[in-house]
């Protein structure tokens, strides 16, 4: 049988695309390898969301050549659609893909006469991404993907409902619905008789409607795409749809919002948070924040920490701000700020982060959790570590055949940055 190794750089959606590749040829013989077996196919799903994502890529299908001397390379993902001919130089590489578009094609070329319609399982995933979107229109001023994913594509919902299906079939029991910008699905889609199209509200809804004994976790939305319509699923489907929403803020000002071409202001931002504290009962609201964007001000930064504060976060991404090339951003004035300035002003928001993720986990101490067991703690026998459907890292005791399974637990205390649960007595 020949062998294959894959190696994934970057977002959900790519985790997505390199099972799909592994399930795919599967159906022609391919296999995963046993120890330091050679592969005969390498298969390398690269980033360009930063250099570094770039210099990683690169770094990756080299290694993956050295030890794997008689290997094909096939490279894919946004480091091959941005720099298509450096990518082809790189050792062993014999084909790069250049539009995602095209991978039922390179399948076929693989000797894959009929691609699948989707996954029906996610190897070493408690956790299952199912992509339903692809691209983004928007123009960050910092952002490349857009240049490189333009091109929006939404999966039918017959065939997302399909796919799950056959997920919560195989025994997984959380679905996380991703895309590059997942708010926009079904915008791509033909209008139905009644002149609507299709939209992510009512995938989830048609999802939250299936039988079985899982639960549905939306990916990264803007703010906006939090609609009354969504969040009255929320409300509706408690034990389906987790009370978690990642809304990318990237700044608390609103200058800074501007010059990155944010399409909301600070304010608006922080209603759609309230509304929602409002109508759920202590929903997780998750974030990215980029310190030190060309011509940020301390009372700009200061904005920023307050804004933390007001929408109540309980998790939040930080980034320094690294100018990419090819975006707007990459030739604004005042562009790098002092790296003094920036570790500073990065180490005092994660002190405002640290405090707003205390005072969510304080919140819920106390409350009932459905957590998903996903790994057992090696140094401790007999505790386990889950999430649950608030996205709140949990340890309890339990053990291994646990693994993909649904506890009713407690929340007890906190300790470090997780939660310690205690087993409900009817679990």
């Amino acid at each position: 049988m020949p062998i294959l190794k894959t190696a994934t750089l970057g977002c959900k959606v790519n985790q997505y695309e390199t099972e799909y590749v592994r399930q795919a040829l599967a159906q022609i013989g391919y296999r995963a390898p046993q120890g330091n077996e050679p592969a005969d196919l390498c298969v390398v799903n690269t980033c360009t969301v930063t250099a570094e994502s770039d210099r990683k890529s690169r770094q990756r299908i080299r290694k993956l050549a050295k030890e794997n001397p008689d290997a094909r390379i096939v490279v894919m993902g946004c480091f091959a659609t941005r720099c298509p001919q450096r990518a082809a130089a790189l050792p062993q590489v014999t084909e790069v893909l250049t539009d995602k578009r095209d991978l039922p094609a390179l399948l076929k070329r693989l000797g894959v006469e009929r691609p699948p319609a989707g996954i029906d399982r996610f190897d070493g995933h408690s956790r299952v991404f199912v992509k339903v979107q692809d691209g983004c229109r928007r123009v960050c001023a910092y952002c490349i993907i857009p240049k490189v994913r333009s091109v929006l594509v939404s999966r039918p919902e017959q065939a997302v409902l399909e796919e799950v299906a056959r997920l919560r079939d195989s025994g997984y029991r959380e679905i996380v619905l991703t895309g590059i910008h997942l708010g926009h699905y079904g915008v791509d889609l033909p209008k139905e008789k009644n002149g609507q199209r299709p939209n992510l509200a009512r995938l989830v809804e048609r999802l939250a409607e299936l039988d079985g004994d899982f639960r549905i976790r939306i990916s990264s939305i803007e703010a906006d795409e939090a609609t009354p319509e969504l969040v009255r699923l929320m409300v509706q489907f408690p034990d389906k749809v987790c009370p978690h929403l990642h809304l990318s803020m990237q700044s608390g000002s609103d200058a800074v919002l501007k010059r990155m071409r944010r399409p909301y202001t600070r304010q608006e931002f922080l209603d759609r948070c309230a509304l929602l504290h409002d109508s759920l009962d202590l929903p997780a609201l998750t974030t990215d924040l980029i310190v030190g964007f060309p011509g940020e001000t301390e009372a700009d930064f200061q904005d920023t920490c307050r804004a933390v504060e007001e929408a109540r976060f309980s998790k939040v991404h930080i980034f320094r701000f690294s100018p990419r090339e090819g975006t707007e951003a990459a030739l604004m004035r005042d562009q790098m700020i002092h790296g003094d300035v920036l570790r500073a002003r990065a180490a005092e928001l994660a002190r405002v982060v640290r405090r707003a993720r205390q005072a969510y986990f304080e919140s819920i101490v106390g409350r009932p959790m459905r957590v998903l067991i996903e790994s057992i703690d090696s140094a401790r026998p007999g505790q386990v570590f889950g999430t649950s459907e608030r996205y709140v890292p949990v340890e309890l005791p339990g053990c291994s055949a646990e693994i993909g399974t649904f506890v009713q637990a407690t929340a007890e205390r906190i300790e470090s940055d997780r939660v310690v649960g205690i087993r409900s007595a009817s679990d």
